[in-house]
């Protein structure tokens, strides 16, 4: 079930956008859009599950072979955009519990005992930035994870300040983002980093 095209979306402007699970014959396809800095600063999407002194140690190839390592296992840590045949965008998410930092973290920890799924992060190739992109794959994590029995889809954007955020800290995307795929606040105890949810039943 995991291995299966997900439904497809069209942007404002008529992008047909095509939405894939990374799997492992998908690896090319992610390395192609996160390039040589594997998305930004060596992140290879590990920042999440590991521990802030292994993650700064593991950064860059390190990063990148553990991630790949996951891929490798079967897992489906996330899902691809495709524009045609060429990849566009990347939404990283799963099991709450595949994202230990999540956890540690007073300001996202549990809100309740009920079983989530979590968006954690996105990256989108920049002549595709500011068109709905992550709306859609908004919709796309909520079907993909609703197929692997989620009930809950859980986020944790950022809440820009003043005027417009730098793109490298809003990697965990906008509430208004989150708002427009029907996600609804549930809490926040930062006043810049609401947790939203979308029931998936």
């Amino acid at each position: 079930m995991a291995r299966r095209a997900l439904s497809a979306a069209t942007l404002a402007d008529g992008t047909r956008l095509a939405f894939r699970p990374l799997t492992p014959a998908r690896w090319g396809d992610l390395e192609r859009l996160f390039g040589e800095r594997g998305a930004c600063g060596g992140c290879w999407c590990m920042w999440w599950r590991l521990k802030r002194s292994e993650f700064e140690r593991r950064k860059g190839a390190g990063n990148r072979r553990a991630f790949r390592a996951i891929v490798e296992s079967g897992e489906a840590p996330g899902i691809l955009a495709y524009a045609g045949r060429r990849p566009v965008a990347w939404c990283s998410l799963g099991p709450r519990e595949d994202f230990p930092v999540l956890g540690r973290s007073p300001v996202l920890k549990p809100i309740d005992d009920r079983p989530v799924w979590s968006v954690v992060c996105f990256f989108v190739e920049r002549s595709f930035r500011d068109r709905g992109v992550s709306v859609a794959l908004l919709e796309a994590a909520a079907e993909h994870a609703a197929r692997h029995g989620a009930e809950i889809l859980e986020g944790y954007p950022v809440e820009p300040r003043k005027g417009r955020m730098p793109e490298v800290f809003a990697f965990t995307g906008l509430p208004a983002a989150f708002e427009r795929a029907g996600f609804e606040e549930r809490a926040r105890r930062s006043a810049t980093r609401p947790i939203l949810r979308r029931e998936l039943a």
